[in-house]
């Protein structure tokens, strides 16, 4: 006999589900597969409550910008090695000093545009990006701006430009990119 939770999921699925909610359900399907098998069945699953102790702890003992900065360094030695697998250890840590400045530099990118704009410009790149941006807007920046994508992007700081790589590339969840983008910008 089916679980009254799975019989619910599948009369969703299968009698109310619109086409966007059937694109969400066909995408976390992916990704719950994904995760079976990469972590070996739902036995081998990472506890979350543990998961989140654990983050609790080191985000205790590693609290304030230094921390935060390391967090960052540490993303970009990732997206480093999953884009560029055949540099060294030696020009990943140059790409990322150059990404992530040491903290006595304080800014990040110190001819990046304001802050206000700079939020402004990420999210408008942002939507263009997932499709969330309408035609319209599109347009009206192209008219106003000629290839605009590409400029924001060389006027992003190269933290900011890996985070963003991160969330399009699904390294990370909406929620994770505010968080890490507030920062960086805090940083810039």
């Amino acid at each position: 006999m089916a679980e009254p939770e799975l019989v619910r999921v599948m009369d969703y699925i299968l009698n109310r589900c619109n086409e966007r909610d059937i694109e969400a359900v066909a995408a976390a399907v992916v990704k719950r597969r994904r995760n079976l098998v990469m972590f070996g069945g739902v036995k081998n699953m990472p506890d979350p409550q543990r998961l989140a102790r654990d983050l609790s702890a080191q985000l205790n003992i590693e609290a304030g910008m230094e921390g935060v900065r390391k967090s960052i360094q540490e993303m970009a030695v990732r997206i480093i090695k999953q884009e560029a697998p055949e540099l060294t250890d030696a020009q990943v840590a140059e790409l990322t000093r150059a990404w992530v400045p040491p903290a006595r530099d304080g800014a990040a990118g110190g001819n990046s545009p304001p802050r206000n704009l700079l939020e402004s410009m990420i999210e408008q790149f942002v939507a263009f990006s997932t499709g969330r941006m309408s035609p319209e807007e599109d347009k009206s920046l192209r008219d106003e701006m000629g290839a605009w994508p590409d400029r924001y992007w060389k006027a992003f700081p190269p933290v900011v430009r890996l985070i963003i790589t991160d969330f399009l590339k699904g390294g990370i969840a909406e929620g994770e990119f505010r968080t890490k983008l507030t920062t960086a910008l805090s940083l810039c």
